[in-house]
């Protein structure tokens, strides 16, 4: 379709599309905690956001002349926006991939791993294997599709890993591997 033909504030599917899975084959590996959130953002949305929203849209419709209605407009618009996050909930949800990092365990670097590396100053850093929509940095969540999560992806423990920075090669040494709830 051609852009001329879609508003501005509007997304073309296609984009959406892609947002559902950024990654080859279409899987949302996540966490039992990363789908609980999932699940309730969507809940929250649905039961909360939603209606509070189109009632106020609602409300602000019944005063008259729309056009120049901020009340009218503003709701309009978030609801446009809450009901595109709606749709991206949606089509992650379907191809959640659950796996539970309790049900694993070994020496080997997989997804859901709490991984202790050591930098090449010796300096410990620990990182959780994650998926895409549970990523948190500061909080040492990395997703699996990250530099440093695909580097470290099927590595054991005493190995040492090759990460690509912008700074350059980084290589950081496997200190510890376990596999635990991630709250």
């Amino acid at each position: 379709m051609s852009k001329a033909f879609v508003k501005e504030d509007q997304e073309p599917e296609e984009e959406e599309a892609e947002a559902a899975s950024p990654v080859p084959g279409g899987k949302n590996y996540i966490t039992p905690h990363g789908l609980e959130r999932l699940r309730a953002e969507m809940k929250r949305l649905l039961d909360v956001e939603r209606p509070e929203v189109v009632r106020v849209v609602s409300w602000a419709a019944s005063n008259g002349d729309r056009s120049e209605n901020g009340d009218y407009l503003y709701g309009k618009k978030k609801l446009r926006e809450i009901d595109r996050r709606i749709r991206f909930l949606t089509k992650r949800l379907e191809i959640a991939e659950l796996v539970n990092p309790l049900e694993k365990s070994g020496d080997t670097v997989l997804f859901s791993a709490t991984v202790v590396l050591a930098d090449e100053d010796g300096k410990k850093k620990t990182f959780s294997i994650v998926g895409i929509d549970e990523t948190d940095v500061a909080r040492g969540r990395i997703s699996w599709v990250s530099p440093i999560g695909k580097a470290l992806l099927q590595a054991k423990k005493g190995e040492v890993v090759t990460v690509r920075t912008p700074r350059g090669d980084e290589d950081y040494e496997i200190l510890e591997v376990r596999y635990d709830e991630l709250p």
